[in-house]
């Protein structure tokens, strides 16, 4: 975390970084998932947009394995089965998306910061507050949300921008407000704003980050 970004007042609702994470094909196949699809896909473009027109970040945060299986998780190999395969339907993007992110984190564990540049970019960019959206709750979300605790970074999670099966969501969002006093907050209120390390005389939609912003699953 940069000086400039620790020395500014906690305003959570003040958000520098939008963070969408694992909307692929594979992760909202569960019919629970597939029931909120659209309201995701409205809510994190929307929420793109007005984090575009305020000169805030956008990270695209992906999860990919190889087909060989060396980049699977302990109970993939279990129950040897892959998902989310890169140069695989299911790794896509949801083709409803329009994110043109800042960068695109490519991750094989559930925490976006396990084995990627995804603190290196927030950093860089001065960022002290993020706001996820994504799937699920209870996993990518929850430990994202953990390790971002750890970094120092607040976060904001969008209410209406997060999904799981509803038992585990609700226990996920409990954990996060009540251990890490992380903040609930509907899409509608979210307010971006521009994070000191972003150049504002750069288009929104084309801010150079580091070939770093975009790697190989580890």
């Amino acid at each position: 975390m940069t000086d400039a970004a620790r020395d500014r007042p906690p305003a959570p609702e003040a958000v520098e970084a939008l963070v969408v994470l694992d909307l692929q094909n594979d992760f909202l196949r569960p019919p629970e998932l597939d029931a909120v699809r659209g309201r995701l896909v409205d809510v994190t473009n929307d929420l793109a947009r007005h984090a575009h027109d305020a000169g805030a970040l956008v990270v695209e945060v992906r999860t990919e394995h190889r087909a060989d299986g060396s980049t699977w998780t302990l109970s993939m190999q279990e129950d040897q089965m892959g998902v989310v395969v890169e140069g695989t339907e299911g790794a896509e993007l949801l083709p409803e998306l329009d994110l043109h992110p800042h960068a695109t984190i490519t991750k094989t564990r559930d925490s976006a910061f396990v084995g990627t540049p995804f603190g290196d970019v927030l950093e860089r960019a001065g960022v002290g507050t993020i706001a996820l959206v994504g799937v699920t709750t209870d996993l990518c979300i929850l430990m994202t949300a953990a390790d971002a605790f750890a970094h120092d970074l607040r976060v904001v999670l969008v209410e209406d921008g997060l999904a799981a099966e509803p038992r585990k969501h609700e226990a996920a969002v409990k954990y996060l407000t009540e251990s890490y006093r992380q903040e609930v907050v509907a899409s509608a209120d979210v307010t971006f704003v521009a994070p000191p390390g972003l150049d504002a005389s750069t288009s929104a939609r084309g801010i150079p980050m580091s070939p770093s912003s975009t790697v190989e699953p580890c």
